[in-house]
């Protein structure tokens, strides 16, 4: 069995007397491709921004190589350059061209001269095609290109696991398809993902494990084939009822 990367144990999270998140427990493998589903409100968003400390998890742990990132011994950064996130919204600066876009967190973070980030930088562009537009302001580009460099800058950090929420909610339908193509890739090359989606399809066909939440807990969780092929609870049924008709 491939090594255990992310263990997230009795995670709750509340914002107030509101409580988003409630008893998550689930865990990552080397390699895996855990999809997370389930209708918007349920909690998938704010658990990823909890596995990326992004938000800090009102009480439970998070394991990351055995070690608790939540007991304030690891520094934030250094933790999220190896745990990346590519978010819905691209998040790119929007006055820096592709390529500084793509080296300021590796020269910032983990120290690496112009000349490395750059070379590394246009490595991981040329992976998501786009190279090319290394010149190129985040206005010039479209939601899907933006996207393909968001995410090849996560990768130029060269993280061990890599967070994705949401990446095609933002994007116009034509260009799901190209952002999903370089994170099939991705999984084919062995790359460690967790992916919040709406998109059914990739998370039947790519993933390795799906966990389907509802209401701020896990419902259901297991091989796409599990999950998909053959839900065990109603919500999930039903939840899934309209996509497999289709």
């Amino acid at each position: 069995m491939s090594e255990l990367i992310v263990q997230v144990r009795h995670l709750s999270k509340s914002f107030g007397n509101h409580e988003v998140l409630k008893d998550i427990d689930f865990e990552v493998r080397k390699g895996d491709v855990t999809t997370v589903i389930g209708a918007s409100g349920s909690g998938k968003s704010t658990l990823l921004r909890c596995v990326n400390m992004l938000e800090t998890p009102s009480s439970g742990s998070i394991l990351f190589h055995e070690e608790d990132v939540t007991d304030g011994t690891i520094k934030p950064a250094a933790y999220r350059a190896k745990v990346g996130m590519v978010f819905q919204s691209f998040n790119l600066f929007e006055n820096m061209n592709v390529l500084k876009n793509c080296c300021v967190g590796q020269m910032k973070v983990l120290k690496r001269s112009q000349s490395e980030a750059e070379e590394n930088a246009l490595k991981y562009l040329n992976h998501v095609g786009m190279a090319e537009y290394v010149e190129a302001r985040p206005r010039q580009l479209s939601g899907g290109q933006k996207q393909r460099v968001a995410i090849a800058r996560a990768l130029a950090m060269n993280p061990e696991v890599l967070l994705f929420d949401e990446p095609t909610s933002a994007l116009d339908p034509e260009m799901v398809g190209e952002v999903l193509d370089v994170m099939s890739k991705l999984a084919e090359e062995g790359m460690t993902m967790i992916v919040v989606t709406h998109e059914m399809a990739f998370a039947r066909d790519v993933s390795s494990h799906v966990v389907y939440m509802s209401d701020g807990v896990i419902c259901e969780q297991g091989t796409p084939e599990e999950v998909f092929g053959n839900p065990k609870q109603p919500q999930t049924r039903a939840f899934l009822s309209r996509f497999r008709k289709g």
